[in-house]
């Protein structure tokens, strides 16, 4: 599937195989998650993608030789910037990126450089651990910058939010989480894993929080809460006044991932164990699936299953 042109659909399409250079392994695709950050791609917002593209980062596959991989959105760092060199390569200005700089895998085959796979889980069949290489592991990120709360806030229930609560649960976290108002199918399903409340994001939930994953928290948070924003689009950010800042609340971003980051999830996600509930789709239905994904249709995750 691809994207020649923003805001237009993707185009099913016969391209040849890609070759694969020194470093880089061929993989066949079994599944591909469909990932906000994949609408934001096709929608425009984020500038300046590889066109055309093949888009997906999500990418569960197999080499020729047999060895399942994953594949997530950071695809390539130059390995000698500051960044890189203090374990911060997530924010390597020379970074690439799977599905935005390189192309993805809403395809048949992708070539990936090795040293940015991930070995997935045995205890995953290809579409549950798909979800895992992004709504998981950005999820992950933002669960341990929001420090060690006791009461985390998440506010909006989709593919990284049904996987952090399990997480947070595991970990002995008493976990909130506020959904959009009306949506009793959402607060239902954060209810069924394992958070202890579940209400409309317009409204305060029943205690001040310690930590919570998006901005609108900001009026939620006890003195010293942390505010993680883990998207890597989001509109802009409403100004507000000092007080809701002050006795040292804080609010900073997540900016993608780092390869320790999708080790240690991944590592720890068959202990927990995670459980990811996916919607599937067959690759031809990429548009389909993004547009569930836009109007909020989807339970879980959805995921393109490529036959």
């Amino acid at each position: 599937m691809v994207l020649h042109t923003v805001g237009e659909p993707l185009r099913l399409e016969e391209l040849a195989e890609p070759d694969p250079q020194p470093g880089q392994v061929l993989l066949r695709v079994a599944a591909c998650g469909v990932c906000r950050t994949d609408l934001h791609v096709v929608d425009g917002e984020l500038p300046r993608p590889k066109l055309p593209l093949v888009p997906g980062h999500q990418i569960v596959g197999r080499t020729d030789d047999g060895r399942r991989l994953g594949v997530p959105w950071l695809g390539w760092t130059d390995g000698t910037c500051r960044y890189c060199l203090s374990g911060r390569e997530n924010l390597c200005e020379a970074a690439r990126f799977t599905g935005y700089d390189l192309d993805g895998g809403y395809a048949e085959r992708v070539v990936a450089d090795e040293r940015y796979c991930l070995p997935v889980p045995d205890d995953y069949d290809d579409l549950q651990a798909a979800p895992l290489l992004c709504a998981g592991l950005i999820g992950y990120r933002s669960l341990r910058l929001a420090g060690d709360p006791e009461r985390l806030g998440l506010y909006g229930f989709g593919a990284s939010a049904h996987i952090v609560v399990q997480v947070a649960r595991h970990e002995g976290r008493r976990v909130f989480a506020f959904v959009r108002p009306g949506d009793d199918a959402a607060a239902a399903f954060a209810l069924e894993l394992g958070c202890e409340w579940a209400g409309p994001s317009d409204e305060p939930g029943p205690e001040e929080l310690d930590a919570a994953i998006v901005p609108a928290a900001l009026r939620a948070l006890a003195r010293g809460g942390v505010v993680v924003c883990a998207g890597i689009h989001m509109s802009d950010v409403p100004g507000f006044p000092y007080e809701l800042l002050w006795h040292e609340r804080v609010v900073r971003s997540v900016a993608n991932l780092t390869r320790r980051d999708g080790e240690e999830f991944l590592s720890l996600a068959p202990r927990v164990p995670v459980r990811t509930e996916v919607e599937a789709f067959p690759l031809e239905q990429a548009n389909e699936a993004l547009a569930r994904l836009r109007r909020g249709e989807i339970r879980g995750a959805a995921v393109l299953r490529v036959d």
